[in-house]
């Protein structure tokens, strides 16, 4: 690589900040402070810049985390993590795909600060233990220990059984066709009969509080939803490294994710949030 490393390093940078942090306007303020530390930092001191950045990154994100956790608690209705638009390239990482996965993002919040960090630079990075002792300031016996834990933690928590791309594509292909007919046969018969349903507003636009479950209800939700509106429309696209919908009601856009298991829908992820669907026209250069 030449030039800065900072600039060469970027895509990796913004996708362990992403991944600690949910929202890409986060990981780009975090981004910012931490290119204000580079371009402070004694360069003739670094023998490994990629591993100094990725250092400095976790740290800053760490401390944002800590302020994030305390002002989610005050969140209207259900949190989800900020959807990315990415190419279908980005699909072709398997391990990166689901890291970034909008179901995988959502477990990783019920991690504390410092066992999200371990998780995503271990399992996601595979950083030494000792280099990520270095960046969340904790011993590389304790890392092994956090590292442990949180993996079985989300073990527990993941989708139990992977689905191929194109498995993953031909479900929310149906799942959007009947979403553009509203017919509540077609719906249920693409959806688990214990689908749920989460659905985040951020108290800015109407979505359900609370998740829904069972495919009856969410079916009859969805159906309604197209009723209510004048103009709907239903777009296949690619979000967080797999296959998804772009909806819209009335032009308010929606960004939807599914996990999908043994041919139908068990989870439903609809962000509404104006604030974060800001993502939705460029894609998003990721990078292990």
């Amino acid at each position: 690589m030449t030039g800065d490393p900072f600039v060469a390093h970027r895509s990796l940078l913004f996708t362990v900040a992403y991944e600690m942090l949910g929202s890409a306007a986060d990981a780009e303020d975090v981004l910012q402070e931490s290119w204000l530390r580079w371009a402070g930092a004694d360069r003739s001191q670094v023998q490994d810049p990629r591993a100094y950045l990725v250092r400095i990154v976790t740290r800053q994100a760490l401390n944002r985390l800590r302020t994030l956790s305390r002002s989610r608690e005050d969140y209207v209705g259900e949190w989800l993590p900020e959807p990315l638009l990415t190419s279908p390239d980005v699909a072709e990482d398997v391990e990166l795909a689901e890291s970034v996965s909008m179901a995988m993002l959502t477990v990783l919040e019920t991690l504390g600060p410092a066992e999200r960090a371990v998780f995503v630079l271990r399992e996601v990075f595979e950083l030494p233990y000792g280099e990520i002792a270095e960046a969340v300031g904790k011993s590389a016996a304790a890392v092994r220990q956090i590292a442990r834990r949180s993996r079985e933690h989300v073990a527990a928590r993941r989708p139990r059984t992977p689905v191929s791309r194109a498995e993953q594509q031909a479900v929310v292909e149906r799942f959007l066709a009947a979403l553009r007919t509203g017919r509540l046969q077609e719906l249920m018969e693409v959806l688990a009969p214990d689908v749920v349903m989460i659905a985040d507003g951020g108290g800015l636009v109407a979505a359900a509080l609370a998740p829904v479950h069972g495919a009856g209800v969410v079916a009859a939700l969805l159906a309604r939803a197209n009723e209510v509106v004048t103009r709907f429309s239903a777009a296949a696209v690619w979000l967080n490294g797999a296959p998804a919908g772009r909806i819209e009601f009335d032009g308010e856009p929606s960004a939807v994710s599914l996990v999908v298991e043994a041919g139908r829908v068990t989870r439903i992820y609809v962000v509404r949030n104006p604030r974060k669907l800001t993502r939705l026209d460029d894609p998003a250069e990721l990078a292990r």
